[in-house]
């Protein structure tokens, strides 16, 4: 990975809004496995070409395919392993019950994607080629383009464990590491393809409120030192330049009151192999978390991107503010070890949208603008 040498670099998430077309077609092939066909590999590749071409006009330097061939950022699995034939288990922790008008809000960005199948038999691949079309298309798009390094995202084994549910293997730890197993090949075809890998690592903070919420804390950290070291095992024969991972919990409007404090696992997750942790910085919940770093020392080698713009508002960061944040972090963790980023995805789920497309993109030239104001201020 490329850290910021001369000037602060920028990049997102992962997840990017997608065309109303696409959307309606990944859709329909959730239904009708097999029914998109050529028409969906021909929108989604048309809207591959288009969301890097945005990227780009955006200012950002560090981009990717937006995921706009996956309807989802974990979910999408069920369909390229093999196991997942259970029944469809409830997403666990989702909604707000103790707060009723804000349940019936969020209902309206609920995500369509609810099948969410328990593992009941071996993982292992049985549609290698979506991955591979994944990556062709990706690098089909970015190839020429303006940008100084491109990245596809994965999901963490940990993650897929969180919303896969499992009733096959005999302990949790058990499916974590057979799932490391598997994905080490996904992960190893994104690198060998020249991309950066980011692992998607929402479980490591965001299970702690969503289920594990009446677990001690010396408890909760020992569960996610488990699925870091699944990761560290998935990614062993992986370069840790070649990879970034994003530590988050969860892209919803709720009030996020009994999220862990980042101080609390911030010692596990760097133990992880990935060179850089992406984690949200700008939201009103972990928007003063940057004075962390003021008694955590960041690892020799070590890179972070703090989100300096939120994903789920509606409001366009002004560009000063995008400094200031960017310049809190560098002024601690030193300037070449900061890379402006996102707190979360824009299109975490086909079909769920919290904020408008075209704000989307203003957000992403304001997380630009600030940027080349922070280096002018740090160089």
């Amino acid at each position: 990975m490329r850290n910021s040498t001369d000037r602060i670099l920028t990049t997102h998430t992962g997840s990017l809004p997608r065309p109303q077309r696409v959307v309606e077609l990944l859709l329909e092939e959730l239904k009708q496995p097999g029914v998109g066909g050529a028409a969906l590999d021909a929108a989604v590749r048309d809207a591959v070409t288009d969301v890097v071409n945005k990227q780009v006009a955006a200012g950002l330097d560090v981009i990717n395919d937006g995921e706009q061939g996956r309807a989802d950022y974990t979910v999408h699995v069920k369909d390229r392993l093999t196991g997942f034939d259970g029944p469809s288990a409830p997403p666990r922790g989702t909604g707000e019950p103790e707060f009723p008008e804000l349940a019936a809000l969020l209902s309206q960005f609920a995500s369509p994607l609810q099948h969410r199948p328990s593992c009941t038999g071996p993982v292992a691949w049985k549609d290698w080629p979506a991955v591979e079309a994944d990556i062709a298309r990706a690098k089909a798009a970015t190839a020429g383009a303006k940008a100084e390094e491109c990245f596809i995202t994965s999901p963490s084994p940990g993650q897929i464990a969180r919303y896969l549910t499992n009733s096959f293997y005999k302990t949790e730890e058990e499916y974590m590491f057979a799932l490391a197993d598997v994905m080490a090949r996904e992960y190893r075809a994104i690198t060998d393809a020249g991309f950066v890998l980011q692992l998607d690592c929402p479980d490591l903070a965001m299970s702690r409120h969503t289920m594990y919420l009446d677990m001690s804390l010396a408890d909760y950290r020992k569960l996610i030192a488990v699925n870091v070291a699944a990761l560290n095992h998935a990614v062993k024969d992986i370069p840790a330049d070649r990879m970034r991972m994003h530590v988050c919990w969860g892209s919803t409007m709720a009030p996020h009151h009994t999220d862990v404090p980042l101080a609390d696992i911030v010692d596990i997750v760097l133990t992880a192999k990935p060179q850089a942790v992406s984690f949200p910085g700008a939201n009103p919940r972990h928007g003063h978390e940057w004075k962390i770093w003021q008694d955590v020392k960041l690892p020799a080698g070590k890179i972070i991107i703090p989100g300096v713009i939120d994903s789920t508002s509606n409001f366009v960061e002004h560009p000063e503010l995008v400094a200031d944040r960017i310049v809190q972090y560098a002024d601690i963790v030193s300037r070449e070890n900061v890379i402006a980023g996102v707190d979360c995805g824009f299109g975490t789920f086909a079909g769920r949208v919290q904020v408008d497309t075209k704000i989307v993109w203003m957000k992403l030239a304001a997380l630009s603008e600030g940027a080349a104001m922070a280096t002018k201020r740090l160089w």
